[in-house]
């Protein structure tokens, strides 16, 4: 670990750069930014003390998504690399705990934007064609500001060098087998763990039991699902379901952590990357959520016709998500 102090305006690591290792603010303030130097620059998101960036290229083994600057002057970060992560996830289990809370938060307020973007796009041409609400012009535009092209790309490298151990391996918590049709949690529910699939399959559905029912996801061995009820208790989204009999399933409560992190580490480790995993995925779905708002604004600004396959598509896209 190593602290480095930037003054204002400085940067800090850049957009599309290789790197191996994550940061954390200690004092100041930093802020993300894309398309850094360029007419078309935005700001992603201001930074405070405690808070972490640049981890995905630790974890996943991604280029810089963005590029980040000192906002003011005696900004200091404490930089961490790939090798020296373990260690001190193990020593400084306060650290663990920080980043975990840190993605955690990141999911649950980019899965708010993203649900109301898909929101906006079911609304944009409604069956009644009923004219759009200011509020809704105003959404529009927010989400079309928001579009911006994704570069991340996994290093070839760094999947050579990931050889994670098999979810079974090494101490472990509490589990449990179920049959085929087992309901392992019902959507609305209060969560309060994550589960790791040490075998079988889990169907993810959205009104389980209903003519509405939709399969979203089948989670097979090795995977982690329910991540939001061990961080903050969150109801559960869907319906969680054995598919499979025999399916052997591990369940996570924060009271865990301590005990993990002492006996198993890895198993931290691969929580972490699982949380990152699923914010990256979910950016990559929020940015082609915005970018089909943003196409559809740009036309009608330029007064131009939009087609009917984009409207269609704007049309289906709730539907093909939820329906």
């Amino acid at each position: 670990m190593e602290e480095k102090r930037f003054n204002k305006g400085e940067v800090i690591i850049r957009e599309g750069e290789y790197g191996d290792s994550l940061f954390q603010v200690m004092k100041g303030q930093v802020q993300a930014v894309v398309n850094y130097g360029n007419d078309d620059c935005c700001v992603l998101s201001s930074l405070v003390p405690g808070q972490f960036f640049g981890e995905m290229a630790v974890l996943e083994g991604y280029n810089r998504s963005a590029t980040v600057l000192a906002a003011e002057d005696d900004t200091l970060v404490c930089e961490i690399s790939r090798k020296e992560l373990t260690v001190t996830l193990h020593d400084q289990p306060e650290t663990a705990y920080s980043l975990m809370r840190h993605l955690g938060n990141r999911l649950r307020d980019l899965t708010k934007d993203y649900n109301e973007v898909t929101a906006v796009i079911q609304n944009l041409y409604p069956e009644d064609n009923s004219e759009r609400s200011d509020s809704l012009q105003q959404k529009i535009k927010k989400f079309s500001r928001a579009y911006t092209n994704s570069r991340n790309q996994e290093s070839a490298e760094f999947k050579r060098e990931l050889s994670q151990p098999d979810h079974r391996e090494g101490f472990h918590a509490n589990v449990e087998s179920y049959p085929a049709g087992t309901v392992i949690f019902k959507e609305g529910e209060v969560g309060s763990c994550l589960y790791d699939i040490h075998w079988g399959k889990v169907g993810i559905f959205t009104g389980f039991g209903t003519p509405q029912e939709k399969l979203l996801a089948e989670l097979y061995t090795n995977e982690f699902f329910g991540e939001m009820g061990m961080l903050d208790h969150a109801p559960r989204s869907a319906t969680a379901v054995a598919l499979e009999d025999s399916t052997t399933i591990e369940f996570i409560y924060a009271k865990d952590l301590d005990e993990l992190l002492q006996k198993n580490p890895p198993k931290i480790h691969m929580i972490l990357q699982h949380l990152s995993h699923r914010l990256r995925k979910l950016t990559k779905e929020y940015v082609k959520a915005c970018k089909l708002v943003y196409t559809i604004s740009e036309q009608e600004e330029k007064n131009e016709p939009v087609s009917d396959e984009l409207v269609n598509v704007a049309k289906d896209y709730y539907a093909n998500l939820y329906g």
